[in-house]
Protein backbone atom coordinates (compact mmCIF):
# COMPACT_ATOMS: atom_id res chain seq x y z
CA UNK A 1 0.00 0.00 0.00
CA UNK A 2 2.67 2.49 0.88
CA UNK A 3 4.67 1.52 -2.41
CA UNK A 4 1.33 2.92 -4.46
CA UNK A 5 1.16 6.02 -2.69
CA UNK A 6 5.05 6.48 -2.83
CA UNK A 7 4.56 5.75 -7.04
CA UNK A 8 1.20 8.05 -7.06
CA UNK A 9 3.33 10.91 -5.19
CA UNK A 10 5.85 10.42 -7.73
CA UNK A 11 4.03 10.42 -11.12
CA UNK A 12 2.54 13.50 -9.41
CA UNK A 13 5.63 15.37 -9.23
CA UNK A 14 7.03 14.12 -12.84
CA UNK A 15 3.44 15.20 -14.44
CA UNK A 16 4.08 19.04 -11.92
CA UNK A 17 7.84 19.36 -13.26
CA UNK A 18 7.02 18.79 -17.17
CA UNK A 19 3.84 21.61 -16.89
CA UNK A 20 6.14 23.80 -14.86
CA UNK A 21 9.29 22.98 -17.88
CA UNK A 22 6.48 23.82 -20.30
CA UNK A 23 5.25 27.01 -19.24
CA UNK A 24 8.72 28.48 -18.29
CA UNK A 25 9.69 27.76 -22.45
CA UNK A 26 6.68 28.77 -23.83
CA UNK A 27 6.81 31.87 -25.72
CA UNK A 28 5.50 35.06 -24.05
CA UNK A 29 2.12 36.20 -24.25
CA UNK A 30 0.83 38.57 -26.71
CA UNK A 31 0.48 41.99 -25.43
CA UNK A 32 -2.46 43.85 -26.65
CA UNK A 33 -4.45 46.98 -26.33
CA UNK A 34 -7.51 48.12 -27.32
CA UNK A 35 -7.94 51.33 -29.73
CA UNK A 36 -11.27 53.19 -28.41
CA UNK A 37 -11.99 56.90 -28.65
CA UNK A 38 -12.95 60.02 -30.94
CA UNK A 39 -11.37 62.14 -33.50
CA UNK A 40 -12.88 65.22 -35.27
CA UNK A 41 -10.06 65.73 -37.73
CA UNK A 42 -10.14 68.98 -40.02
CA UNK A 43 -9.19 68.74 -43.74
CA UNK A 44 -6.33 70.87 -45.86
CA UNK A 45 -6.40 70.81 -49.42
CA UNK A 46 -2.94 72.27 -50.79
CA UNK A 47 -3.60 72.70 -54.24
CA UNK A 48 -4.79 70.69 -57.35
CA UNK A 49 -2.82 67.07 -57.93
CA UNK A 50 -1.78 67.17 -54.45
CA UNK A 51 -2.69 64.91 -51.24
CA UNK A 52 -5.26 66.50 -48.71
CA UNK A 53 -3.70 66.92 -45.77
CA UNK A 54 -5.75 65.60 -41.99
CA UNK A 55 -5.32 67.06 -39.07
CA UNK A 56 -7.16 65.94 -35.72
CA UNK A 57 -7.50 65.83 -32.00
CA UNK A 58 -8.43 62.66 -30.26
CA UNK A 59 -9.40 61.42 -26.65
CA UNK A 60 -9.21 57.76 -25.48
CA UNK A 61 -5.95 55.39 -26.56
CA UNK A 62 -4.07 57.79 -28.92
CA UNK A 63 -4.82 61.87 -28.60
CA UNK A 64 -3.15 63.14 -32.15
CA UNK A 65 -3.15 61.94 -35.57
CA UNK A 66 -1.55 63.30 -39.22
CA UNK A 67 -2.30 61.60 -42.11
CA UNK A 68 -3.19 62.36 -45.65
CA UNK A 69 -5.47 61.53 -48.92
CA UNK A 70 -3.21 60.28 -51.32
CA UNK A 71 -5.77 59.19 -54.16
CA UNK A 72 -9.62 58.66 -54.70
CA UNK A 73 -11.71 56.97 -56.41
CA UNK A 74 -15.95 57.64 -57.54
CA UNK A 75 -17.78 54.63 -56.80
CA UNK A 76 -21.53 53.95 -57.35
CA UNK A 77 -22.01 55.02 -53.41
CA UNK A 78 -19.75 57.80 -52.88
CA UNK A 79 -15.71 57.33 -53.33
CA UNK A 80 -13.00 55.35 -51.54
CA UNK A 81 -9.91 56.99 -50.67
CA UNK A 82 -6.55 56.05 -50.22
CA UNK A 83 -4.78 56.90 -47.26
CA UNK A 84 -2.09 57.30 -44.76
CA UNK A 85 -2.58 58.50 -40.96
CA UNK A 86 -0.24 59.37 -38.61
CA UNK A 87 -0.90 58.56 -34.81
CA UNK A 88 0.61 59.66 -31.48
CA UNK A 89 0.33 59.18 -27.98
CA UNK A 90 0.91 61.27 -24.58
CA UNK A 91 3.82 58.76 -23.55
CA UNK A 92 5.99 59.11 -26.58
CA UNK A 93 4.52 55.95 -28.62
CA UNK A 94 3.51 56.33 -32.28
CA UNK A 95 2.54 54.27 -35.62
CA UNK A 96 1.98 55.00 -39.25
CA UNK A 97 -1.13 53.33 -41.09
CA UNK A 98 -1.88 52.52 -44.32
CA UNK A 99 -5.82 52.83 -44.95
CA UNK A 100 -8.64 52.74 -47.14
CA UNK A 101 -11.20 55.04 -46.50
CA UNK A 102 -15.17 54.26 -48.11
CA UNK A 103 -17.11 56.77 -48.15
CA UNK A 104 -21.12 56.54 -48.27
CA UNK A 105 -23.40 59.71 -49.77
CA UNK A 106 -25.28 60.56 -46.86
CA UNK A 107 -29.60 60.36 -48.94
CA UNK A 108 -30.34 64.01 -49.69
CA UNK A 109 -27.27 65.20 -48.33
CA UNK A 110 -25.47 66.64 -50.81
CA UNK A 111 -21.47 66.52 -50.02
CA UNK A 112 -22.03 64.90 -46.79
CA UNK A 113 -20.72 61.21 -46.41
CA UNK A 114 -20.80 58.20 -43.81
CA UNK A 115 -16.77 57.52 -43.49
CA UNK A 116 -15.65 54.01 -42.67
CA UNK A 117 -11.55 53.23 -42.18
CA UNK A 118 -9.62 50.65 -42.05
CA UNK A 119 -6.16 51.36 -40.62
CA UNK A 120 -3.22 48.81 -41.52
CA UNK A 121 -0.16 49.37 -38.77
CA UNK A 122 3.11 49.41 -41.00
CA UNK A 123 5.50 47.17 -39.07
CA UNK A 124 8.34 48.90 -39.58
CA UNK A 125 7.08 52.54 -38.63
CA UNK A 126 6.44 52.19 -34.74
CA UNK A 127 7.81 53.83 -31.92
CA UNK A 128 8.22 54.86 -28.37
CA UNK A 129 5.58 52.95 -26.19
CA UNK A 130 3.98 51.49 -28.99
CA UNK A 131 7.18 49.80 -30.81
CA UNK A 132 6.09 46.29 -32.09
CA UNK A 133 2.54 47.06 -32.09
CA UNK A 134 0.93 45.50 -35.30
CA UNK A 135 -2.99 44.80 -36.64
CA UNK A 136 -5.38 46.70 -37.60
CA UNK A 137 -8.24 49.00 -36.58
CA UNK A 138 -11.49 50.86 -37.35
CA UNK A 139 -13.45 53.84 -37.33
CA UNK A 140 -17.08 54.90 -38.25
CA UNK A 141 -18.40 58.34 -38.64
CA UNK A 142 -20.00 61.91 -41.21
CA UNK A 143 -17.31 64.22 -42.43
CA UNK A 144 -18.82 67.36 -44.48
CA UNK A 145 -16.89 67.82 -47.44
CA UNK A 146 -19.32 70.56 -49.20
CA UNK A 147 -17.17 73.27 -48.50
CA UNK A 148 -13.71 73.15 -49.79
CA UNK A 149 -12.23 75.47 -47.36
CA UNK A 150 -14.36 73.81 -44.17
CA UNK A 151 -14.11 70.47 -44.56
CA UNK A 152 -14.79 68.62 -40.78
CA UNK A 153 -15.76 65.49 -39.49
CA UNK A 154 -16.64 63.44 -36.26
CA UNK A 155 -15.83 59.66 -36.13
CA UNK A 156 -15.28 57.10 -33.54
CA UNK A 157 -12.33 54.43 -33.90
CA UNK A 158 -12.31 51.47 -32.08
CA UNK A 159 -10.16 47.86 -32.14
CA UNK A 160 -6.85 46.15 -30.96
CA UNK A 161 -3.60 45.60 -31.52
CA UNK A 162 -0.95 43.61 -30.32
CA UNK A 163 2.96 42.54 -30.35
Amino acid sequence: MKHTSFATVMIALAVSSTAAMAESTAAPAEECIRMGGVAIPNFFGEGDDKPMIISAVLTGTVQNAAGKITATRVTETGMEMDMEHYFGRSDGGAFQTKDLGILTEVPGKPGRFMLEITYDIQPDVTRGTLEGYSGQFNSYGLVDLRDNNNLVGLVRYSGEICR
